[in-house]
Formats: C-alpha cells, sequence, structure tokens
C-alpha cells in the first residue's frame, strides 16, 4: 500500500438503528484508541434520523459520521429527500451513493449516481462512489468490464483524493456471507486506480479503493491487506462496536 494512502474503515448501517444506538457509538468510540487512529481513519454512516445525533456525539472523537446518500440538488421542490448541503449541516463529512442497493432496488444510473457524487463535492463533502458486479456478470467473467463502465459514468469531473473514495461491493458478496478471494479484489482495486490515475492523472493514484461484502473480523486480514485495498466498507459488522473494531484492529 502507498504510503500516501491512510487506509479508511467505513461502517454502512443502513436502515438499523434508533436513538439507543448512540450507545453502540459510543463504544466504537471508546475502542478507536489511540494507536489505532494514529493508522487509520472511521467512519460510520447511519440512517438518516440519527446523523445529528451521532455527530455531536462524535464531535472531538477520530470518528467521523457520514450519510448514505443525497438528493444531487442543492434545494428543490422533493418531499421527503435530503440535499448534500443538508447533510453537511447536520454533521455529516461524506456521503455513500452509487450503493448497489439503491442502483437495483431505487433504478439508480451511472447518471445519477455521478450527479449525486457531484453534490458532495459541491458541499464540501467527500463522496464514497460504489461500484460492483452482480453474480451472472462475474460468472461471465464481465468484472472488469462492469466496473470499469461504472466508474466512468458515476464518478464527476474533478474528482481528487481529497474529495472521493471508491468502494468495490461485488452484488453478490453483499450480505451473502461469500466473497471473492484477495487476488480477485486486489486485480479489481487495481483496475479502478489504473483508470483514475488514466482519467485524472497521476495524483489519482493516492485515491483510497475501499473494499465492501460480507466483510467480518474472520476475513478480514485477508481482505484488508491484499494489494490495493485502502480498506472497507463495513454492512453488518459495522452494527456492534466489538465485531467493527475486532476488523479495524487487522491494522495495528
Amino acid at each position: 500500500m502507498a504510503a500516501a494512502r491512510r487506509p479508511l474503515m467505513a461502517g454502512n448501517w443502513k436502515m438499523n438503528g434508533l436513538g439507543a444506538s448512540i450507545a453502540e457509538l459510543s463504544r466504537i468510540i471508546g475502542g478507536f484508541d489511540a494507536a489505532l487512529s494514529a493508522r487509520i481513519d472511521c467512519l460510520i454512516c447511519p440512517p438518516a434520523t440519527l446523523i445529528a445525533a451521532f455527530a455531536a456525539r462524535a464531535k472531538g472523537s477520530p470518528v467521523a459520521i457520514g450519510a448514505q446518500d443525497c438528493h444531487p440538488g442543492a434545494a428543490v421542490a422533493f418531499t421527503g429527500d435530503l440535499s448534500a448541503e443538508m447533510w453537511k449541516d447536520a454533521g455529516a463529512s461524506a456521503i455513500i451513493v452509487g450503493h448497489s442497493e439503491r442502483r437495483a432496488g431505487h433504478g439508480e444510473s451511472d447518471a445519477l449516481v455521478r450527479a449525486k457524487a457531484a453534490a458532495a463535492f459541491r458541499a464540501g463533502l467527500l463522496a464514497i462512489v460504489c461500484v460492483g458486479e452482480s453474480k451472472a456478470e462475474r460468472e461471465a467473467k464481465r468484472t472488469l468490464e462492469v466496473v470499469g463502465r461504472q466508474l466512468a459514468g458515476s464518478i464527476p469531473d474533478g474528482a481528487t483524493p481529497q474529495r472521493l473514495v471508491v468502494a468495490y461491493e461485488p452484488v453478490w458478496a453483499i450480505g451473502s456471507g461469500l466473497t471473492p478471494t484477495a487476488a480477485d479484489v486486489s486485480e479489481v482495486h487495481g483496475m479502478v486506480r489504473g483508470e483514475l490515475v488514466k482519467r485524472f492523472g497521476a495524483g489519482a493514484g493516492a485515491t483510497r479503493v475501499l473494499y465492501g461484502g460480507s466483510v467480518k473480523a474472520e476475513n478480514a486480514a485477508a481482505l484488508l491487506k491484499a494489494a490495493e485495498v485502502d480498506g472497507a466498507l463495513v454492512g453488518g459488522a459495522s452494527l456492534k462496536a466489538k465485531e467493527f473494531l475486532s476488523i479495524s484492529n487487522v491494522y495495528i
């Protein structure tokens, strides 16, 4: 791993968590000690209802708070939607965009993901752009083609390592308990970094590329220490401090 790329451990809580869940955040903060915070960054992305409370609790700690989605507009008439500027105002420092669950379940196109990432840039927030292939695409040996197309269509102009993180999440691995091999992950991450450098120049080589998809304490070492992997976007395992910290401690 290049010295310029500081690992990022991001927890995506999806549609989980109520007010009492702030106790779990407190346990994550408490376990993210000086040794760990000296080596990696930590981000927790709770549901919308908890962003402000979590941001207030995490203030002054090494744990940052992020959002799970945003509307591409700044102030438009879309009932129930939330802008990147609103997330920033609530205390978020990052936004996940283009997660496979939104691409599949909400029909989000690369163009819409690109617009949402641009909104994060506009608000001064980090955009975590998710890409990944389906099981059928993997079996058809189209992984690099599919991920490359998503990258090209989903990342806005002006992306820099300070504004962009890419999360590779093979759709077939999310929540399934299945994971690609470390070699497979490294191949995709290497391709992603190469495409970023082609488009944005040599400096884009410092962009962090995370792995996501059934990351657990048992497989974390193999996945996170694979070449070209700069951390993880963790789903269910991030809901419990003990599990999330166990995964993060791979970097100690």
